[in-house]
């Protein structure tokens, strides 16, 4: 490391970091100290706090300094401190760095929850570059800066400060940064550090510069598929998700059955609806096959019904190992072979079950070892595995959690090992080819299931200490005994 990382580099004017309410919410005293945060139309108490702080808390709409607060050992800022990081923890704040002798402010919006920001050291030696992650757009009126590696997103309020930092994508020393026009203040380039949007780039030696991005799982992403994979997903990011029918009143809503072709059409239903001929199995499977929402808890799924439902639908039933590609000399690749196709035999995907009520099987959160047919108990916090259990119901709209979640993981080097710019594509497709399978499998059974649209990404991070780059969650399937189609609450 260079000499020069022991001088702290000193801004011209130093920057002015300030926590604040998000916008669209606002606060609300209620009786004996209570603090409501208001969203939308929807209060949510965030506890009990002492009388002072009730009184600071205005001040909160306007802003306080992040450092100040921090630091401060006075009893009611330590209570005002409380109160910010648990608003943090929700997702309800964002910052924001001013530089008095600039024009423009950069907001800092969390994407996960309890981000907080950290302004790790710089020196003028210090070499910087953009993630390769990294990417700058428009959002409506303002330019904003992000990446589905960091914790935050950057509006850029100052447009001199968002060309001096699309320079980056050359590595730079932070000495020669200073120098020029628009250089946004050593605090805006420590918090873009901090967020894995800029890197830290150290000599290595023959080679020149070297940059550390992430681990050697980081490498098998490409740009748009991990983009894809965190702003389709739960957990790292902050955008509206879900049915929320965004464009009502602006356009009409496309029709069930596409306008028909002009031209003459080939009536096919007298070849189909022969009378007299015998259904197949598996045509009466697909018309039998529903989403079942609501479960009968008195009368739970057994294991011995699981443990057939995994056995038929997911477990391995042969592996074999070849060259790649068939090549003599190449690495050698093993393969296994299961219920369900997959692209290019690569079997990337993982069951991890939730297990609420099932007759012979502990509450808790297993995985399924595919190979072995078996189950793996995995330490949880419960307060975790009821978030997950919570959030599917949600997501179904059901009355109540289903006896099992079944969250479909994905191990996604063992297919952007091989696939280039279609890797993650590839793996959402593998998913709806297992989504069908358990279906008709729960069909055949007699067992009710529904496809869950959404998965919490940090979440399953969370439960099973996993990277969300290196196997994450890419789909979830509720499963349990239905309710009688006329005891069903809710939509069947």
């Amino acid at each position: 490391m260079q000499a020069s990382r022991t001088a702290h580099i000193q801004a011209a004017s130093p920057a002015t970091l300030s926590v604040r309410l998000s916008r669209h919410i606002a606060l609300e005293a209620a009786a004996g100290g209570e603090i409501l945060v208001r969203v939308e139309h929807q209060a949510v108490s965030l506890g009990t706090f002492d009388a002072c702080v009730v009184e600071h808390m205005r001040a909160l709409s306007a802003g306080l300094p992040v450092d100040l607060l921090a630091a401060s050992r006075d009893s009611v800022d330590r209570e005002v401190l409380r109160l910010v990081q648990r608003l943090a923890r929700s997702g309800l704040v964002e910052y924001s760095l001013v530089r008095a002798d600039r024009g423009g402010e950069v907001v800092i919006e969390p994407q996960v929850p309890d981000y907080w920001p950290q302004l790790p050291d710089l020196t003028d030696g210090d070499t910087l570059v953009l993630s390769r992650f990294a990417y700058m757009r428009r959002r409506a009126s303002e330019m904003v800066l992000e990446s589905p590696r960091s914790g935050a997103l950057f509006r850029l309020g100052d447009p001199a400060a968002a060309a001096m930092l699309a320079s980056l994508s050359e590595p730079q020393p932070v000495a020669r940064l200073r120098r020029q026009d628009g250089f946004p203040g050593t605090e805006l380039l420590a918090l873009l550090l901090d967020s894995q949007i800029l890197l830290r780039i150290e000599a290595d030696g023959d080679a020149g510069l070297r940059a550390t991005e992430g681990d050697e799982h980081l490498v098998l992403w490409d740009f748009h598929d991990f983009l894809f994979h965190t702003r389709s997903t739960e957990g790292r990011h902050a955008n509206p998700l879900g049915g929320r029918y965004p464009y009502v009143g602006l356009s009409n809503p496309p029709p069930a059955i596409r306008p028909r072709w002009p031209g003459r059409a080939i009536d096919l239903r007298r070849d189909s609806d022969t009378p007299g001929a015998t259904v197949r199995p598996v045509t009466a499977l697909l018309r039998e096959r529903r989403s079942t929402r609501s479960f009968d808890d008195r009368a739970p799924l057994t294991r011995a019904e699981l443990a057939r439902l995994l056995d038929s639908a997911a477990r391995v039933q042969a592996t074999w190992c070849s060259p790649l590609d068939g090549e003599h000399g190449g690495p050698m690749m093993s393969y296994t072979a299961r219920p369900y196709p997959s692209a290019g035999a690569s079997y990337e995907l993982e069951l991890y079950l939730a297990v609420r009520h099932c007759d012979g099987l502990a509450p808790g959160y297993y995985h399924y070892d595919a190979g072995r047919h078996a189950l793996t108990l995995l330490h949880v916090r419960p307060q975790d595995l009821d978030a997950l259990l919570a959030a599917a119901a949600f997501a179904m709209g059901a009355p109540g959690p289903p006896q099992v979640l079944i969250t479909i993981a994905a191990r996604f080097g063992r297919v952007s090992w091989k696939y280039s710019a279609v890797a993650y594509e590839l793996i959402l497709k593998n998913v709806g080819v297992l989504t069908q399978t358990l279906y008709l499998v729960a069909t055949e059974m007699g067992l009710g299931g529904c496809a869950i649209g959404s998965a919490n990404i940090e979440l399953f991070a969370r439960m099973t200490g996993l990277p969300h780059h290196i196997e994450g969650a890419v789909g979830q399937f509720a499963l349990g005994r239905g309710l009688d189609e006329e005891e069903a609450d809710g939509p069947a």
